[in-house]
């Protein structure tokens, strides 16, 4: 049995992540959760797992009702160190942006496998998290459906690999001119065709942003140089990524869209477990699979966060940080749709960046990027 803190649990992967210890309980337990604002939520949770340490930043100086809600036995612990209880043997990072990364590195410290569905830790640190998880011989595993998907395909090969192909859905306004775009609303973004996420993934998605991020973020996860790997969009989401070797051979992972299958496979590694959520595909019945190049000029956030990545240093990390703020932006309607590219530009514009940065140079430009994002947005309103 794996014994699992999960971060994020109130999140829609952590929600997802619970899904799948439910439906195999002889092989999950879990030992540590930790939620957002969602008190209630992660009340209910508490009292279904039973874990033995949690944490929410909403309730961090109310101890009286940390104590009605959760009980006097459980602990209330920060997320760092609840990555350093001895009984954890994974931690699943299921957190949005930068909250990410402190129990990321805490984690592999620890020499804890790290089920990882947090895109910007990687983005922003890279070689910081890698260099942690090679020194302490700790794994990275990833959930993203992309990248687990990757990981799959590459499972067992000793070829090289000329590219990687990821998949894009395309989002919800695949279609839409620039007229279009710049009159949609947050509640209109937040209508993805194929997949249940959280806010800030589902505009990211509809901003193409999380495909400059998977970009990057697959970069550092399979040691693959940014020019060798590609975006396709793929509206169906049946295909959830390829791999070309060089010989010409190509590897795809194929399944209808739930995020609990690469849950389940990063919890269950380096066994499969049998199926819970999604049936197998029937080809005789199955609708076409279509491809199609992405409109990088209509959608221009995957290049800034490509064009960060080759800068590197501290961009990726302002890149993050800037789209961060932006999408909190749009999401609470004080600015529209098109201003997001824009905000995130200009910080990338303005940023001044640190070679080899330490983390203490990208906790710098996270905050730096931070203010400058708010006062360009303020500057639009």
């Amino acid at each position: 049995m794996k014994t699992l803190a999960v971060l994020g649990s109130t999140g829609s992967i952590g929600r997802q992540t619970l899904d799948v210890v439910r439906a195999f309980p002889q092989k999950f337990k879990v030992a540590a959760l930790a939620g957002g604002s969602n008190v209630e939520l992660l009340a209910s949770q508490v009292r279904e797992f039973q874990p033995g340490a949690v944490f929410t930043p909403a309730l961090e100086s109310q101890p009286d009702v940390r104590r009605q809600l959760f009980g006097a036995r459980v602990e209330f612990l920060a997320m760092e160190d609840i990555t350093a209880l001895p009984e954890v043997d994974m931690v699943i990072v299921a957190t949005s942006g930068k909250a990410g990364l402190a129990p990321t590195l805490s984690s592999l410290r620890q020499g804890k496998a790290v089920a990882l569905a947090n895109k910007e830790v990687l983005v922003a640190a890279g070689a910081l998290v890698n260099a942690e998880a090679a020194r302490h011989q700790a794994k990275i595993l990833p959930i993203d459906s992309e990248h687990s998907a990757l990981w799959q395909c590459l499972r067992g090969e000793d070829s090289t690999v000329s590219k990687l192909i990821l998949t894009a859905s395309g989002g919800p306004f695949r279609n839409h001119s620039k007229a279009e775009l710049a009159t949609v609303t947050a509640r209109d973004a937040l209508k993805h065709p194929t997949w249940t996420m959280g806010p800030k993934v589902t505009v990211d998605s509809a901003t193409l942003m999380n495909k400059g991020l998977e970009v990057i973020e697959a970069h550092w996860l399979f040691g693959i140089p940014l020019e060798s790997i590609q975006v396709v969009v793929h509206p169906e989401s049946i295909i959830h990524s390829m791999v070309e070797f060089i010989d010409g051979s190509l590897k795809a992972q194929l399944s209808y869209p739930d995020m609990r299958l690469p849950i389940q496979y990063a919890l269950s590694y380096p066994e499969r477990l049998p199926g819970q959520f999604v049936n197998g595909i029937d080809f005789a019945r199955t609708q076409r699979l279509t491809f199609d190049e992405p409109d990088w000029e209509l959608f221009p956030c995957p290049r800034l966060a490509i064009e960060a990545a080759r800068k590197g240093g501290t961009y990726p990390a302002a890149l993050c940080a800037a789209d961060e703020v932006a999408v909190d932006l749009f999401l609470r309607d004080a600015i529209g749709f098109l201003d997001i590219q824009r905000i995130i530009e200009s910080v990338l514009q303005q940023h001044e960046s640190k070679a080899d940065p330490t983390l203490s140079d990208i906790e710098n430009a996270d905050a730096m990027a931070r203010r400058r994002a708010t006062e360009i947005a303020e500057a639009i309103a």
